[in-house]
């Protein structure tokens, strides 16, 4: 079974009330509105008009479009799609869920600068945000014409990514951030949306949550009884955000920084505000509350392989959110919070350009040539763009990373990781740019990215990457979010040892951490789990509370601590709330499905995964784990006809085609299973474990020789995987070549040197191998 250890996504919030006085509890509150706002705090609310915002979102009007609707079009591989007006409407001619050309009313804008989107709406109660965007910067810099999102590759109409799929949908992709006060108000049975807002875009409350007691609050200030004023210090608000309050940053002179007058609080109430809409997250509850953990609500993403480089530059092929990367950087770890650097409520910066960086760092020392190093071109390099390297989404969308990194080009000569450097000097090699930083400033560069060599060594399998992962997890002065990372990394090297050393990252005092400590936790043994696990299902965090009772759900009640039982009951219950709350999503079916599956509540989870595959019969996870739940039931009948579907779909799945190959092999169908498990080989080659275990159906059916070809071929490409190179010595022991055994088992003793058995088979290997006298 897969998929299990990821929590799904999703989220609402609390639907707009009346603004009347409430009762003094958070769940209480209700959205007023920004108008309501704007009637004591005017300045603040001009200087921040939501229909001015980049991220909002607009009714398709003359005043609110930008694009050109007057009977323009685009061409996108062999399909033109036209806009145009009509009946005072905005309309697109374009391929449909079919892949036929069909009109449909643009509904809604969405963003201003640098571009703008368009939203459809379906009868079903769906947003679908159109591929095609409006260029709304100014002509002279390359805008005013409509651009395809894509315009490299082909998304056709059966692709996930189409725009009529639900990997484009609205109201679970994009609301929560354009919008304020969303309620998706999706309905499972019936599979429609009925999604309300208090505002349309970004409003006050996006920010600062429900304002009703807040409103309520104001008016009592206000009133003529003096009797009727309410003593509350919190003035009504949900949070106070007085991180900036009387803290100043002394300039050292040594140094040219400064430092902050008192030490930054665990919990860093703006960042985590800001991280709603500036973090990768995947929301599972609706009830946010500005300035708490965002972990309370959403499940945060660390440094995940697909999305950042080893030494956690965001990659150019994925959206740049900031709050990871910010989390990475010095100035979080200092106590810099986004309001030193961001007005929030004008969007602009406190101060122009680098202007912004010199309010700490010392002109005299880091506005010089002797720190720069550039004097000699026409445009010097700045702070920003040595510090804060761009990136370009969505075509044309540049966005700088928040992780204020120094330059590393040595890094990419070892690591292949990009640097600043070289994003200016193209023209020269990484080594070029190693060595002039070398002379500059010598051998040693004092930043945070000792990581790199760490996340480098696990993607690489590199022998000794659990040892570096564990040092770093251990690493009290690394960021957290890089500690939960190096703890998830090591999952799928987890010792004893490592299970000792988590106890430690389960009492951090950063859910981020204890949610990777459980992570690092996925691969022990059921029976090994609850002593280390269990306390955590009453963590005060909800995200870390139903990790836990994700990670638990496979030990039985019946083998429950009894005193421990009601805590596990009610973080269950949670998980399963979570995914309800994304019922929409087929990820969120598939882990309820995986869920129950492990509390042996078999047809519930096979109506789950049946439901996951109703809303996307592309996602072959929920397929896989149908099919493993047959083979638990002994209905592999019915777990061959769910495979070869999902494969109808899906033809060059690698997971499918290799859970197909054991499917048939349970069924005593050799040839076909042999077939199927070398399709997923030639499908994904980069993935160990189908080579592995093609070789061994080969070795299993008499093909000895092509299974011995698979594994040496897989070898090269995995030299350090422990399963090719055990059943290489098994397979060359049977075969009574004692030579090559014993070489492929001392390899394999480099990379598990903990392993007793296998020194003991060495031995013999040996003996074996030594020629008699």
């Amino acid at each position: 079974m897969i998929g299990f250890a990821a929590l799904a996504v999703g989220f609402q919030f609390s639907k707009r009330g009346e603004f009347t006085p409430t009762r003094q509890t958070e769940a209480a509150a209700t959205f007023v509105g920004s108008e309501t706002c704007a009637g004591c705090h005017q300045t603040e609310a001009n200087s921040w008009s939501t229909s001015q915002h980049k991220a909002a979102m607009q009714h398709a009007t003359d005043r609110t479009v930008l694009g050109n609707f007057n009977d323009a079009s685009v061409d996108y591989y062999g399909s033109r799609s036209r806009f145009f007006r009509k009946d005072g409407k905005f309309w697109v001619e374009t391929d449909g869920a079919g892949g036929k050309l069909a009109v449909f009313e643009v509904k809604y804008t969405f963003g201003i600068d640098p571009l703008q989107q368009y939203l459809v709406e379906f009868s079903d109660g769906r947003l679908q945000a159109l591929p095609l965007a409006w260029d709304a910067r100014p002509q002279d810099k390359g805008g005013q014409h409509w651009f395809h999102l894509s315009p490299h590759e082909e998304i056709r109409h059966d692709d996930i990514l189409h725009w009529t799929k639900l990997n484009q949908n609205w109201n679970f992709m994009c609301a929560e951030c354009h919008s304020t006060g969303l309620r998706k108000n999706y309905d499972a049975r019936t599979d429609r949306f009925a999604t309300t807002w208090a505002e349309i875009s970004v409003g006050c409350e996006a920010c600062h949550g429900q304002g009703s007691r807040h409103a309520a609050w104001a008016r009592d200030q206000h009133s003529w009884w003096p009797f009727g004023r309410r003593r509350d210090t919190s003035k009504g608000l949900l949070v106070r955000f007085d991180e900036r309050q009387g803290i100043i940053w002394p300039m050292d002179p040594r140094s040219g920084n400064t430092q902050r007058s008192a030490a930054p609080a665990t919990l860093r109430k703006e960042v985590e505000t800001c991280g709603l809409c500036h973090a990768r997250r995947a929301g599972f509850d609706e009830n946010w509350i500005p300035g708490r953990s965002l972990s309370q609500t959403h499940a945060v993403e660390a440094l995940a392989r697909n999305t950042y480089h080893a030494d956690g530059q965001i990659r150019d092929n994925e959206e740049a959110y900031n709050y990871t990367p910010f989390r990475q950087s010095r100035m979080f770890a200092a106590g810099v919070t986004c309001s030193d650097c961001h007005e929030p409520h004008s969007g602009k910066l406190r101060l122009a350009g680098e202007g912004v960086c010199l309010q700490c760092h010392a002109s005299d020392k880091y506005a010089g040539v002797d720190h720069r190093r550039h004097a000699a071109i026409d445009r010097a390099p700045t702070c920003i763009s040595c510090h804060m390297p761009t990136r370009t989404y969505m075509v044309i969308d540049v966005r700088h990373d928040h992780a204020f990194r120094i330059p590393r080009p040595d890094l990419s000569v070892t690591l292949g990781t990009p640097n600043a450097c070289n994003d200016c000097h193209q023209d020269k090699s990484p080594q070029w740019s190693a060595a002039a930083v070398e002379r500059w400033y010598g051998p040693v560069r004092k930043d945070l990215r000792s990581y790199a060599a760490a996340f480098h060594a696990a993607r690489t399998d590199q022998v000794n990457a659990a040892a570096l992962l564990s040092v770093l997890a251990a690493d009290r002065q690394a960021p957290a979010v890089v500690r939960a990372s190096a703890l998830g990394e090591l999952g799928s090297r987890v010792s004893a040892a490592h299970v000792t050393m988590t106890r430690a990252a389960l009492a951090d005092p950063d859910p981020i951490v204890r949610i990777g400590a459980l992570d690092m936790l996925d691969n022990v043994p059921v029976g090994q789990l609850w002593p280390f696990a269990s306390p955590l299902l009453s963590d005060p965090v909800r995200g870390v509370r139903i990790r836990a009772a994700a990670l638990l759900a496979a030990v039985p009640t019946a083998s429950q601590p009894e005193r421990d039982r009601v805590a596990f009951d009610r973080a269950a219950s949670e998980f399963v709330d979570a995914q309800r709350a994304n019922a929409e999503r087929p990820e969120a079916r598939t882990m309820l499905g995986n869920f129950l599956t492990q509390r042996g509540l078999m047809s519930e989870a096979e109506a789950e995964y049946r439901a996951a595959l109703s809303l996307s019969p592309q996602y072959a996870t929920a397929a896989i784990n149908l099919g493993d739940l047959y083979r638990q039931r002994g209905r592999d009948s019915e777990g061959e006809i769910v495979l070869r579907a999902a494969l109808a779909v899906s033809p060059r799945d690698a997971a499918l085609h290799h859970a197909l190959g054991l499917n048939l092999t349970r069924l005593k169908r050799p040839d076909d299973a042999l077939g199927e498990l070398q399709r997923a080989t030639d499908l994904e080659p980069e993935q160990p474990r189908y080579p592995y275990v093609y070789a061994v159906a080969l070795h299993s059916s008499g093909r000895r020789a092509e299974a011995m070809t698979v594994l040496k071929g897989a070898l090269r490409t995995h030299p350090n995987n422990p399963e090719i190179l055990r059943a290489l010595v098994s397979f060359t022991q049977m075969a009574g070549d004692a030579p090559a055994a014993l070489g492929y088992a001392e390899q394999l003793a480099i990379v598990t040197p903990d392993d007793k058995e296998l020194a003991e088979v060495i031995l013999k290997l040996r003996s074996a191998a030594t020629p008699r006298q």
